[in-house]
């Protein structure tokens, strides 16, 4: 399993047709998706369960690291890579205790430095922050300021990742100041070309 963070960090939109889910995920895994995030946040337990376990097997398939976002009893039941955890739910420290230490942790940092610092300070893998654009999925103050991916790659020893609104073009800045991830969704699962839209991020990593 491969656990190289950088690059396309796909993130799975609230869709309850796993089937569809599961196709366009794959078209996108076979345009280079480095890292998949599960997030679904209107989905009840079963589907939470069923619709893991089979993007997980595809993921393993493709030698994609699978995270899971904020259900840490979900992450632990399947053996997922990793989990990514916000400002609302346990703190990094106590995640990392109850995952150990080789599971990926991932923490939404928003436009903070002092909470990206913190969070590497307590075991986070990689610091997300955003969200710098409007998105067409989740609702957000959009007032991160771009400086930060600099700030960042100046101060910070662990990876970060871009969130919010990410197209190929809007994202390649932040990119060439050192973000090492992208994160996106509608970007990839409504582009009319999943696996052309997924390749079209890679692209900016490979330059």
């Amino acid at each position: 399993m491969k656990s190289n963070l950088h690059g396309l960090y796909l993130v799975t939109p609230d869709w309850d047709d796993t089937r569809k889910l599961l196709e366009i995920t794959e078209l996108a895994l076979k345009g280079g998706v480095s890292l998949l995030q599960y997030r679904h946040k209107t989905a009840d337990a079963a589907l939470r369960q069923e619709q893991a376990e089979c993007l997980q097997a595809l993921c393993r398939s493709y030698e994609v690291p699978f995270i899971i976002n904020d259900h840490i009893d979900l992450c632990m039941s399947i053996n997922a890579d990793g989990i990514h955890v916000g400002g609302t739910d346990k703190s990094v420290a106590e995640v990392r205790a109850l995952i150990g230490p080789d599971k990926i942790l991932g923490s939404s940092c928003y436009g903070d430095l002092k909470l990206a610092h913190a969070a590497e300070a307590a075991g986070a893998s990689y610091v997300a922050f955003g969200g710098f654009y409007p998105s067409k999925v989740k609702k957000y103050p959009v007032t991160t300021e771009a400086t930060i991916v600099t700030d960042w790659k100046a101060q910070g020893k662990v990876p970060s990742c871009v969130i919010g609104g990410m197209t190929k073009e809007n994202s390649a800045p932040l990119v060439a100041n050192g973000a090492d991830m992208v994160a996106a969704i509608s970007s990839v699962y409504l582009a009319g070309d999943p696996q052309a839209a997924a390749r079209a991020f890679v692209s900016l990593f490979t330059k």
